[in-house]
């Protein structure tokens, strides 16, 4: 038996798996950095600028986009709604993600939504990594009705099934009823959201597409 046999049967110690987390936790790091320092370059914004949006402190996204702190999960969703980017474009980069992604049911990434009211739950169902990162799927449930639902615009196209439930969606100056098994297309660019929301609760899959890398 070789050396080289030999190491291969050697048992992995917990110094082994603690120096994998220390490196994959420092890669982690540095790609949430880049990332966040590509996002805030894209809207013209100062270190400054993003903390006053995100209501963070500039120290903290200095320490972020210079790979000196970690950014927890709540950190990044202020940032994500800052940036008006989903949580999962931080990680995009990042050598250890796969081009499969599975979701379990219930167990998709919450994002909140400007202006969404309580009884509005928005489930991001994972997203691919570049070059694949063309889809942006997301669940939408909604069990309680609001006197004003805001409406959206977003470059792409996206694609409404309907689940459960009853609502009129509203497209430009156009209402469309949508019932269980319904779907409709159309170009991100015009505001649309959910109008009147008829029958509660209601589930719908939402799946923007977008501009691969973007």
């Amino acid at each position: 038996m070789t050396d080289d046999d030999n190491a291969a049967l050697a048992p992995v110690t917990n110094t082994d798996l603690e120096a994998e987390a220390t490196g994959l936790e420092e890669a982690l790091g540095a790609v949430i950095a880049e990332r966040v320092r590509e996002f805030r370059i894209r809207h013209g914004w100062t270190v400054g600028k993003l903390a006053e949006e995100s209501n963070l402190s500039k120290g903290m996204l200095s320490k972020i986009e210079n790979v000196q702190a970690s950014p927890s999960l709540a950190t990044l969703a202020r940032l994500s709604e800052a940036l008006a980017v989903p949580v999962t474009a931080f990680f995009r980069g990042l050598s250890e993600e796969q081009d499969v992604v599975f979701v379990k049911a219930g167990s998709g990434l919450d994002i909140q939504h400007k202006g969404s009211g309580p009884g509005h739950r928005y489930q991001m169902l994972g997203i691919m990594r570049a070059p694949h990162d063309s889809l942006e799927p997301m669940l939408v449930t909604l069990t309680e009705r609001t006197e004003v639902f805001p409406l959206y615009q977003h470059a792409g196209t996206e694609l409404i099934f309907m689940i459960s439930g009853k609502m009129e969606y509203c497209y430009g100056s156009s209402r469309y009823l949508l019932e269980p098994g319904d779907a409709i297309q159309f170009v991100g660019e015009v505001m649309h959201g959910p109008g009147e929301l008829i029958s509660l609760p209601i589930q719908f899959l939402a799946i923007k597409s977008v501009t691969p890398g973007g």
